[in-house]
């Protein structure tokens, strides 16, 4: 189950790998969440994340995370 402090991580975590490395997980394109899922989310916190985005952009809820966003540095 998903606790409050994780909406918190997944307005600021950031993809640490690939062609959207650098880019928060709730800003990601629906498509290649979905793609990720199809294949197989990464173990641990980042593919939970993931999930957990998923959920919410299918749900259309994304600007809920809006005021949670901290800046990039």
């Amino acid at each position: 189950m998903y606790e409050a402090e994780d909406l918190e991580k997944l307005a600021n975590h950031t993809m640490p790998f690939g062609k959207y490395r650098g880019t928060r997980l709730i800003d990601l394109p629906e498509p290649y969440l979905l793609w990720f899922e199809a294949k197989e989310l990464p173990a641990g916190q980042l593919g939970m994340l993931m999930k957990l985005a998923i959920e919410i952009k299918s749900n259309g809820l994304e600007y809920l995370l809006e005021p949670l966003k901290k800046p990039i540095l």
